[in-house]
């Protein structure tokens, strides 16, 4: 995979799989970075893809990490601003826009997932990301803890998902495993090495992609 990637500029966009210290922050900017990228990631916790539109706030925490520096964290517990995707945009020229979002708006205690308000907001962000010039790549949620979300949920949001990011191209995160080899901290956060496995992964379809010619 070295310098698979050589010469681009990623920009990575998570929720709170993104906005742990030891989350995918580590071991996913690693592996771009490995593969020769140059990488900009920003994580919010509870953050849908409205979050990256409109300007608000997020309670339960902040990360973002350049290039090879560690993560900086704003875990303060007060509400803390957005970032906007126009901004990111304009400040990092990315060839590639990885969006890993799902969890946050699968609805996994409600009865029903909340179609018309997913697609609206995915729809949108795909074309802010897309009318940039860059290419996009949306990566959907893992398998987690039955109680907690639902195998058939995430089967559901996941479809879901890949049928409605275009123009990004998605990327599957339940191919990665089988439903609960993954193991949990709370139900939905991997521990350490899940999202080692699950970073390793993603980077991985990501250079596929490229040498696809379906990312430049």
């Amino acid at each position: 995979m070295n310098g698979a990637l050589a010469g681009l500029v990623i920009l990575v966009l998570g929720d709170s799989h993104m906005a742990g210290r030891e989350y995918l922050i580590g071991p996913l900017h690693d592996a771009l970075e490995a593969a020769g990228a140059s990488v900009h990631t920003y994580g919010m916790c509870g953050a849908i893809a409205d979050v990256w539109i409109y300007q608000t706030t997020v309670a339960c925490g902040t990360a973002e990490r350049h290039d090879n520096s560690p993560p900086i964290a704003n875990y303060s517990g007060k509400p803390v601003p957005t970032w906007s995707i126009n901004d990111l945009l304009k400040k990092h020229h990315p060839n590639i826009v990885i969006a890993e979002m799902g969890d946050a708006m699968a609805g996994y205690e409600a009865k029903e997932m909340v179609k018309p308000w997913v697609y609206n907001q995915v729809h949108q962000l795909a074309g802010v990301i897309a009318a940039s010039g860059a290419t996009c790549a949306w990566v959907g949620p893992p398998w987690g803890d039955e109680k907690t979300k639902s195998a058939a949920r995430v089967r559901e949001v996941s479809d879901f998902l890949a049928q409605n990011v275009a123009p990004c191209v998605y990327i599957d995160s339940t191919k990665f495993s089988q439903p609960g080899q993954w193991p949990t901290t709370d139900g939905q956060h991997l521990t350490l090495s899940g999202y080692k496995i699950w970073g390793t992964d993603i980077a991985n379809a990501i250079v596929q992609l490229k040498a696809q010619n379906r990312l430049h």
